[in-house]
């Protein structure tokens, strides 16, 4: 997970925002200012509308998996990479702005903000999966694609308007492995205890941390302690000031890491003995 010393440095070059901003707050310099709480916009902000990723696919080794691993990749946002012992390759909240650097197998997306999903995918994915149905309905999905499973639990999301949009998100579970990921997705409440039992035993949990336009801090550490997941895994910040206001917090209950490639291969029995949160750097 320690990088050498030339590829340290061109990561951070790659992504300052969740490295040399952390290391900034760690020597004492002054946070930014808190920034006001954004009201909700077309799109969640610190993205660049360009298609090409500042993800750098070199620094990763792309070494074959065992059966029991998966390895996953921060691309940004809320972007994630995952690939099965198969060579199945998922991306998460797909969209026009992050892409990761191969066509995946599959691509789920939900409904918030266009920095979540497109209208156009690449033809050439297989599974083009939608978190929400339109119309208030909830999207159902359990598909099986060679050793991965992906099944979703709908929750609902705030509208421009202050209102509410019934099942407009999903939070996606991929089995693989014999490990159980969760990505929250644009997750806008904490969960009921119907939700938390669909969604069952998690080993691993995607979860967003800018504590505005997503479930505010306290909620998403609600969701965080009712999910009991072993590793934690934070995405969806947009400056040093969000991701380390959140670890800050995290540190209270959690044992906080950061790595310094983007890119992380887990297997049952490499999940840590004590939860932690792990930070993966990415754009």
């Amino acid at each position: 997970m320690r990088g050498s010393g030339p590829a340290r440095s061109v990561l951070a070059a790659v992504a300052g925002i969740a490295l040399s901003g952390s290391v900034a707050f760690a020597q004492g310099a002054a946070p930014a200012p808190a920034p006001a709480k954004p009201e909700m916009a077309a799109n969640c902000p610190g993205l660049i509308a360009q298609r090409s990723p500042l993800f750098r696919q070199d620094l990763v080794r792309r070494v074959a998996l065992a059966s029991d691993q998966v390895r996953l990749t921060y691309i940004g946002h809320s972007t994630f990479l995952i690939e099965s012992p198969q060579l199945v390759r998922i991306a998460t909240d797909y969209n026009d702005y992050v892409r990761p650097p191969v066509t995946p197998d599959i691509a789920t997306m939900n409904h918030a903000h266009t920095t979540h999903y497109t209208d156009r995918p690449d033809p050439n994915i297989k599974h083009v999966l939608r978190g929400w149905a339109g119309n208030e309905k909830p999207a159902r999905i359990d598909i099986q694609e060679k050793d991965v499973r992906v099944r979703n639990v709908p929750t609902n999301i705030r509208t421009f308007e202050g209102g509410t949009e019934r099942h407009g998100n999903s939070i996606f579970i991929f089995e693989i492995a014999n490990l159980c990921i969760a990505h929250l997705g644009h997750l806008h409440h904490t969960l009921t205890q119907q939700q938390l039992d669909e969604i069952g035993r998690v080993d691993i949990v995607l979860v967003p941390v800018d504590g505005s336009y997503t479930l505010d801090l306290e909620g998403m550490i609600e969701v965080l302690k009712a999910m009991k997941a072993p590793l934690m895994i934070p995405m969806h910040y947009f400056s040093a000031y969000t991701l380390d206001r959140f670890l800050s917090r995290v540190r209270q209950d959690w044992e906080v890491e950061i790595s310094d490639v983007p890119s992380v291969v887990v297997s049952k029995t490499t999940l840590p003995q004590k939860a932690k949160l792990l930070v993966l750097p990415g754009r």
